[in-house]
């Protein structure tokens, strides 16, 4: 009878849980980029701007 690989099940487990954990941070991420409501039923997008990274910078 094969002895049973202890170290294996709890590396899968591990990244099982590490790759549980990855998604939903990515999904929490998704949820913050996509729209918040400015109370007159118009939906605003929420973005990180990083500033000098305008399309429409002024002066160029």
């Amino acid at each position: 009878m094969a002895k049973p690989n202890y170290q294996f099940e709890k590396r899968q487990k591990e990244l099982a849980k590490k790759n549980k954990k990855e998604e939903k941070r990515r999904q929490k991420e998704a949820g913050k980029t996509l729209s918040v409501g400015d109370g007159e039923g118009h939906s605003v997008p929420v973005v990180d701007a990083i500033p000098g990274d305008a399309p429409f910078a002024s002066g160029q």
